[in-house]
């Protein structure tokens, strides 16, 4: 083998197969470039790493996604590390991740080949240490609402993540003014670096932080967060917005408890969207 050859490391999660999506969500929270399924009694869900990665604090983000989730710490069976000196993998998932179709929106990694086509986006998508390559449910609810119900103005995306919802709202009118925050200062990074990749660094204004009182209000406002992330900044979250609000990342059996925190803040007239088991709400 050559001596210079990349190792990876990798952390194998053994989980009851209902805790799958959990643990891969976890798991890339927690940093892993990529995840692997192999089925049996129980599932082994493999995230993969370009560094050895702290154990405890993986598992820390394992157990905060089975909350999310609504699976009980017990679901987490046993969690171990791995060196791979094998990069072949890597290449391996690359080859499987396959562009993601929404609307006219394709959001698609570097390498691969996507044919042009007048009527649609290309949205080029890296993908890193943050959450959100376009494949995921949650993301792909937030490109749908900004397709039907962003017309230009104003967009301000809360916990950006890659950045692909405020590189949607760029490409998709370029004379629009796009603000993002996310609270992970290193996603704020891989976000600026998607932006400019897509050739709309200098439309977006990226910043570390979160939305508070002080934020200036736009026409829409997309949050895809977690329930109760978002229960806790409903308040700030309306108060920037002065057309639409579009909540995502909420599981279908946390809708009540964010229509209730709504309706106690008189928000009214919410369109509900599903896809599998998340909601996204439109207020």
């Amino acid at each position: 083998m050559n001596a210079d050859a990349k190792t990876w490391h990798s952390v194998d999660a053994i989980v009851p197969g209902e805790a799958r999506e959990a643990i891969e969500y976890g798991l890339m929270e927690a940093g892993a470039l990529g995840t692997e399924t192999h089925e049996g009694a129980n599932v082994i869900v493999s995230g993969y790493f370009d560094a050895r990665p702290e154990i405890e604090i993986v598992r820390t983000a394992l157990l905060d996604a089975l909350r999310i989730y609504n699976h009980g710490p017990a679901s987490l069976v046993d969690l171990k590390i791995r060196e791979v000196p094998d990069r072949d993998w890597l290449a391996e998932w690359k080859k499987d991740w396959q562009p993601v179709e929404v609307g006219r929106l394709i959001i698609a990694p570097p390498w691969s080949e996507v044919k042009d086509a007048p009527e649609k986006i290309v949205i080029r998508i890296e993908p890193g240490m943050a959450f959100g390559t376009g494949t995921h449910e949650t993301t792909r609810l937030c490109l749908k609402a900004i397709e039907r119900y962003f017309r230009g103005g104003s967009f301000l995306d809360v916990g950006t993540g890659t950045g692909i919802l405020a590189i949607a709202a760029a490409k998709m009118f370029p004379n629009a003014r796009v603000e993002a925050v996310d609270t992970d200062a290193e996603a704020v990074e891989i976000a600026r670096e998607n932006a400019r990749l897509n050739g709309v660094g200098d439309q977006i204004d990226f910043r570390a932080g979160s939305i508070d009182e002080q934020t200036q209000s736009v026409d829409l406002v997309c949050a895809n967060l977690t329930a109760p992330v978002i229960v806790d900044l409903l308040p700030s979250l309306l108060g920037a917005s002065c057309g639409r609000l579009v909540l995502s990342g909420i599981l279908d059996s946390q809708v009540e408890l964010v229509q209730s925190r709504l309706l106690e803040l008189g928000a009214t007239g919410l369109e509900l969207d599903q896809d599998g088991e998340w909601v996204a709400l439109v207020v």
